[in-house]
């Protein structure tokens, strides 16, 4: 059994990769050498998982916020932030009890804002989106 739920997909994905290719399995790219080629691959799809996001994450609060509002609430988020993102979402992308652990712990959040006055939530997320916004928050 794979160890992480990216293990599948990667062994799929080989499957295909090594049916196109003639030669055999190989890290395909620019360089002869696999290492780099993984390191070229790994830059690309970590920007592009980057841009799609910011660019969501903007197009949503846009419709509440405005423009630029959205823009600095997006590009404002503190470090500890992105952080904690980060590791929340590696967790969740290693294991199914990662995964489950996370998607709970979204769901009991979900519940908890829900359980407080529509209002009384609504006012605490337009204050920490207006807090990242702030031009002079740190970065």
């Amino acid at each position: 059994m794979a160890k992480h739920i990216t293990d599948r997909a990667a062994r799929g994905l080989r499957r295909v990769a090594d049916k196109a290719s003639d030669s055999g399995p190989q890290v395909a790219g620019p360089s002869p050498n696999p290492a780099t080629n993984a390191i070229i691959h790994d830059v690309i799809l970590r920007s592009a998982g980057r841009l799609t996001r910011m660019t969501v994450e903007k197009t949503l609060l846009r419709g509440r916020y405005g423009s630029s509002a959205a823009k600095q609430m997006v590009e404002n988020r503190s470090t500890l932030h992105a952080l904690a993102a980060y590791g929340v979402t590696k967790l969740a992308t290693r294991s199914v009890p990662g995964a489950l652990l996370v998607g709970g712990g979204l769901l009991a959040k979900t519940i908890f804002d829900r359980s407080i006055q529509r209002r009384s939530a609504k006012r605490r997320g337009d204050a920490m989106l207006e807090m990242q916004a702030d031009e002079d928050a740190p970065i």
